[in-house]
């Protein structure tokens, strides 16, 4: 699936499927930064009230660990997103009510509108 660390290759080189469809862009980094957000803080506080270190220790061991956690976990969480879209055939958004301005039934005279719209399309 992947090429690089996270560089799709073009198709799968097993069935053959184009990855072109695939278009997960910053998803994965959102998700893994706030997953690891939360888990490094829970690490972070739970390290600083049992061992009381000084800050310059928290540079040296809490930064390399989230960075590693992100690293770790980046790759999989993006695999995981470009199945996604090919499972729910996931595509650019269209809109389908260009034109169509003021044709949706709203609150007020729903039945009325949609037995219009009935008729309509009917002829």
């Amino acid at each position: 699936m992947f090429k690089g660390y996270l560089s799709l290759r073009e198709s799968c080189p097993e069935c053959g499927l184009d990855y072109s469809f695939a278009d997960p862009a910053d998803g994965p980094a959102f998700f893994v930064m706030c997953a690891v957000g939360v888990v490094g803080m829970i690490a972070f506080m739970i390290f600083e009230f049992t061992v009381h270190p000084p800050v310059w220790v928290h540079f040296l061991v809490t930064f390399p660990v989230l960075a590693a956690m992100c690293l770790s976990v980046l790759r999989p969480f993006k695999g995981w997103m470009v199945s996604e879209q090919y499972f729910h055939k996931a595509e650019e958004a269209t809109f389908i009510s260009v034109g169509k301005h003021g044709e949706g039934y709203g609150w007020r005279g729903q039945a009325e509108r949609a037995a219009k719209a009935a008729a309509r399309d009917k002829d």
